[in-house]
C-alpha cells in the first residue's frame, strides 16, 4: 500500500493499516509532485497507484513502533521546553521594565538563585539588600552587586505580570517533569543490548547537568538500550544522544551505508551535475531534528580541546561558521554510524595530535608541488647552518 503524506492526517490511517498487517509506504510528495492534468486527489490516487504498480516509489523512513512512541514523547517535552522559554523571557521583560537587571549579575534567572529571587518578589519583598542575601555562595557577584542590581521600580502592573509569567513557567516544569516520568518508563520497557554499566573515562565530564537535564540517568539508559557509548564522542551528550536515537532508531541495518545515513541526515554534499558539470554542491534542505541535533552538538565543539574542536575551529576560520557547522556534523554523524555499527568506542586523539597531523599534510602537498616544479623544500634550519 503506498500513501502520500498530507501533514499530520496520514498518521492514524498509516497506524491502523500496519496494526492490520498490510506493508505502508509512505511517500514524500515531493517525489511525485509531476502529476499530470488537473491536480485533484482522484488523480493524485491514480498516479500513486500507477508509479507503485511500476515500483517506482520508495517509502519514507519511519523507526520502529515503539521507538515512535518515545520519540512522540520527546518530541512533546521539546515543545513544552519551548513554550517555558517564553515565559522566561517575559518574566526577564517584566524585570527590566522595573529597572531590575538580575540577569547581569546571575547567568540564569531560573537558577538557584534567580528563581529564590523572583519568587520573593513575587511575594511582596522589595528591599534589595534583603533579596540580595538568597543569592547561593557559588554566585560569582557580590552582595552589593546584586542589591545594585535589584534597586528600581516596583511598579504593581509590573508585579502582577511577573507573578502570572512565573505561574506560567511553573506550570510548565510541573508538565515537563510528568513526561520525564513518562519517558523514563518507556526507556526501562526496551530490552537492554547489555547490563553493564556505562565505561568510565579519564577525558573531564560535565559535573553539573545542562539545563533541562531529567533528573533520572539517562545516560544509563541509554547505553543498555543502545548497547554503546555515544557520548564518549565530544559534542554529544545524554539529550542530544536521546534526540538522535529517537528520530534514527536502534536499527542501523535500515541504513545501508554511511553515505545513505548522512543523505537522510540531510549533511553530506549535493551534487547538481548538469552535462558533466558539477552547478552546485550545496547541502540539501532537509527538515530532520536529528541532523540539527548533530548542528548543535558540532557548535559545542567551539571552544572544545579536542580533535573534533580543533577540526570546526580550522574550518570555521577558512569556510564561515555556517558551512564549517554543517561539516562538522557532518564528521561527528559518520563517527556515530562507525560506533552504532561496530559497537565499538571513540578515543579522542587530542588537539595536539590534530594539529600535528595537519601541519604533515600540509607539508606533503607542498612537497608534492614542489617536486613537479623540479623544486625543493628545504626547512630553514639547514638554510642558517649553510650561511653559518
Amino acid at each position: 500500500m503506498a500513501m502520500e503524506a498530507t501533514g499530520v492526517y496520514w498518521i492514524p490511517v498509516f497506524q491502523i493499516l500496519e496494526a492490520k498487517g498490510f506493508e505502508v509506504k509512505l511517500v514524500n510528495a515531493h517525489h511525485v509532485k509531476t502529476v499530470p492534468g488537473r491536480k485533484t486527489d482522484v488523480l493524485d490516487c491514480q498516479w500513486l497507484q500507477k508509479l507503485h504498480t511500476y515500483g517506482l516509489l520508495s517509502g519514507s523512513f519511519r523507526p520502529e513502533n515503539e521507538i515512535c512512541v518515545l520519540r512522540s514523547y520527546i518530541r512533546q517535552r521539546d515543545s513544552l521546553i519551548k513554550s517555558g522559554s517564553t515565559h522566561v523571557q517575559r518574566m526577564q521583560k517584566a524585570l527590566i521594565q522595573m529597572n531590575l537587571h538580575l540577569h547581569k549579575v546571575i547567568s540564569d534567572v531560573t537558577g538557584l538563585t534567580g528563581m529564590k529571587i523572583i519568587k520573593a518578589i513575587v511575594r511582596g519583598e522589595q528591599d534589595p539588600q534583603v533579596l540580595a542575601t538568597l543569592k547561593d555562595p557559588r554566585i560569582k557577584s557580590s552582595t552589593a552587586d546584586i542589591a545594585k542590581a535589584l534597586t528600581g521600580d516596583y511598579r504593581r502592573e509590573h508585579l502582577f505580570v511577573l507573578q502570572q509569567e512565573l505561574s506560567l513557567y511553573e506550570v510548565y516544569q510541573q508538565q515537563i517533569s510528568a513526561v520525564d516520568a513518562e519517558i523514563e518508563k518507556c526507556l526501562a520497557s526496551f530490552e537492554p543490548k547489555t547490563l553493564d554499566e556505562p565505561p568510565t573515562t579519564e577525558r573531564k565530564r560535565r559535573k553539573k547537568p545542562t539545563a533541562n537535564h531529567p533528573s533520572f540517568d539517562l545516560h544509563k539508559y541509554l547505553y543498555g538500550m543502545a548497547g554503546v557509548d555515544f557520548t564518549l564522542i565530544d559534542g554529544l551528550d545524554a539529550l542530544t544522544v536521546q534526540t538522535i536515537l529517537s528520530e534514527v532508531g536502534l536499527n542501523p541495518k535500515r541504513f545501508h551505508t554511511v553515505k545513505h545515513f548522512t543523505s537522510w541526515l540531510g549533511l553530506c554534499p549535493g551534487q547538481k551535475v548538469t552535462g558533466g558539470k558539477v552547478k552546485s554542491s550545496q547541502t540539501r534542505t532537509v527538515v530532520n531534528r536529528a541532523a540539527n541535533a548533530f548542528r548543535m552538538a558540532a557548535f559545542s565543539l567551539t571552544h572544545s580541546r579536542s580533535a573534533l574542536g580543533a577540526f570546526y575551529r580550522r574550518l570555521r576560520s577558512r569556510l564561515g561558521v555556517p558551512k564549517a557547522i554543517t561539516a562538522t556534523a557532518h564528521k561527528l554523524a559518520r563517527l556515530f554510524y562507525r560506533i552504532w555499527t561496530t559497537a565499538g568506542q571513540y578515543s579522542d586523539p587530542g588537539m595536539d595530535y590534530y594539529e600535528q597531523k595537519y601541519q604533515e599534510l600540509i607539508l606533503k602537498n607542498l612537497r608534492h608541488k614542489a617536486q613537479a616544479l623540479g623544486l625543493e623544500l628545504v626547512p630553514i634550519s639547514h638554510l642558517t647552518e649553510c650561511v653559518s
